[in-house]
Formats: C-alpha cells, sequence, structure tokens
C-alpha cells in the first residue's frame, strides 16, 4: 500500500512545482510560500478532524513533538529557498536540483537510520548525479526576466528537504502519519510567517491578483495532498524507497512545465531526465 501512496505524493508534488510557479509572479517568493503554507496547514488540520484523529494530538510524546518541530523547521526553510529559486530560474532546472535531495537522503537514511546502501544504492547515486548536472544544461527557449541566482536557493533546498525525510520518518514511527503532518505544518508555517514578518512584507498582501491568489491556494492543496500520502508511505515503507518514488514527480513537473510553461528542454536535459529516472528505479 506505501506504494501507491509514494505514487501518489510524486504526482500532486510534481502539479505543485507548476502551479507554484505561477503563483509566484509577481508576488515576493517568501510572501508565497507563507501564504499557500496557510492552505496546507488548513487542509492538513481539516483532514485530522473529518476522520476523528485530533485527539492523538494530545499523545504525542515531547520527544515526537522536538522531532517534528526540527521536520517542520527544515521544511520551512526548503520551501523558502524553492520558491526563490523557482521565482529567478525555470521549473525544470530548479526541481532537478532540488530532487538531489534524494542522494542527500539515502546516504543520511544509511548513515543515521542504518538502512541498507549496497553497490546497487551506489550506482543509482551515480546515475542520478550524472543525470542532474546533465539537467542543469540551459533551457531551449531562456525564460524571461534572467535566471541568474538561483542555484544556491535549489542547493539549499535540497539540503534541508533531505533533513526533512530524516526528521519525517523519526516522527511517524511513533504518530499516526495524518497527525504527525498536521502539526509539523505548524511549525513550517511559523518559519514562513517568521519570515514574511522579518521582512515586513505582510504589507503586500493586499497587492497579489486574484490570479495568482487562485494559483497559491491550488499549489497549497495539491502540497497538502502529497504531503499525506508521502508520511502515509513513510510511515510502512523504507525512506531508501519511498524518498525516490517521490522525487520522480520530476517527470511530471518538466510534462506540466512543458505544456503551461513552454519551457523546452535541450537534449542534453532529456538525457539528464532519462538518467535521473534509471536512477530512481534502481534504488527500487
Amino acid at each position: 500500500m506505501w506504494l501507491w501512496f509514494a505514487c501518489g505524493s510524486a504526482l500532486f508534488a510534481g502539479i505543485t512545482a507548476v502551479l507554484s510557479k505561477i503563483g509566484v509572479r509577481g508576488v515576493h517568493s517568501h510572501l508565497a510560500t507563507a501564504i499557500r503554507t496557510t492552505v496546507v496547514l488548513a487542509a492538513a488540520w481539516a483532514l485530522v478532524l473529518a476522520t476523528g484523529r485530533g485527539a492523538l494530538v494530545l499523545t504525542a510524546a515531547p520527544r515526537t513533538l522536538a522531532v517534528l518541530a526540527l521536520s517542520g523547521l527544515a521544511t520551512g526553510a526548503s520551501w523558502l529557498c524553492y520558491f526563490r529559486a523557482l521565482q529567478l530560474g525555470t521549473v525544470s532546472r530548479v526541481a532537478a536540483v532540488d530532487k538531489s535531495s534524494t542522494i542527500l537522503s539515502i546516504l543520511l537514511a544509511a548513515l543515521l537510520l542504518g538502512e541498507p546502501l549496497g553497490l546497487r544504492a551506489l550506482l543509482a547515486i551515480a546515475i542520478l548525479g550524472a543525470g542532474t548536472a546533465l539537467m542543469l544544461a540551459p533551457p531551449a527557449v531562456p525564460e524571461t526576466g534572467g535566471t541568474r541566482g538561483w542555484f544556491p536557493f535549489a542547493a539549499l533546498s535540497a539540503v534541508f528537504a533531505a533533513l526533512t525525510a530524516i526528521f519525517g520518518k523519526l516522527s511517524v514511527q511513533a504518530l499516526d502519519p495524518n497527525v504527525a503532518t498536521a502539526i509539523r505544518t505548524v511549525f513550517v508555517l511559523a518559519c514562513a510567517w517568521g519570515m514574511v514578518l522579518l521582512q515586513g512584507l505582510q504589507h503586500d498582501v493586499h497587492k497579489i491578483d486574484r490570479r495568482c491568489w487562485l494559483f497559491l491556494v491550488l499549489s497549497g492543496l495539491a502540497t497538502g495532498l502529497s504531503w499525506l500520502c508521502y508520511y502515509q508511505a513513510l510511515q510502512t515503507g523504507r525512506v531508501g524507497a519511498v524518498v525516490p518514488i517521490d522525487k520522480l514527480s520530476i517527470v511530471v513537473t518538466v510534462m506540466f512545465s512543458r505544456a503551461f510553461l513552454h519551457e523546452k528542454l535541450v537534449k542534453r536535459a532529456y538525457l539528464g531526465l532519462f538518467l535521473v529516472v534509471v536512477g530512481t528505479l534502481l534504488l527500487l
């Protein structure tokens, strides 16, 4: 069953990237992140209450809450970096770097969780690395407005995403995944709005047009669904298997970015995408 949840996570995560790219146009990325996180929080808690699991929040041990806090803060940092990168660069290139968190997640899972790391996994990591490097080729049609400065944000997003996966695995082992998702989203929200208030961006809320609001809300809902599937899969599946499947969302992202954002990859980038998929499948 965890496999289906992992696939659902990949599908919704892939859609999220494109919806978010459209939603952050004309809006500071930090403010956009805070708004969509609010939507995710509402969706997560609505599901918890609808399924009658709200009382489970009181059963969470202090250690579990601490891990959830770390997971939420890591996610918040990852999102802030990711959506800033999306605002500066093309979706396909940003997603390629962000999905390299698969490599970091596998290595950290082996180091910290004792998950197996054999020759096949090492080969997959090498292929994933090569594929990611090839996908960094400039797009066939450069994005208007310039794309400088996106890489450091995308790289930091990958690092924090890898930490999120490890903390997420530790938290769902001791608590219902839906409840864990709802609790950790509180910390993500605090991180996102904290950054907004720190920079005084809350005054720009009224400047957001209806189109951006629509796509930010849709992006938040897609993220909420992706999270719920992801942590449901993590509860019974291995990090080294769940994370790679989730990262196949890059295929969905490339398809949707081409269809709706008219981003076209060069041949070298398509070869890189193929290698990323092959490397991911080797990990299963």
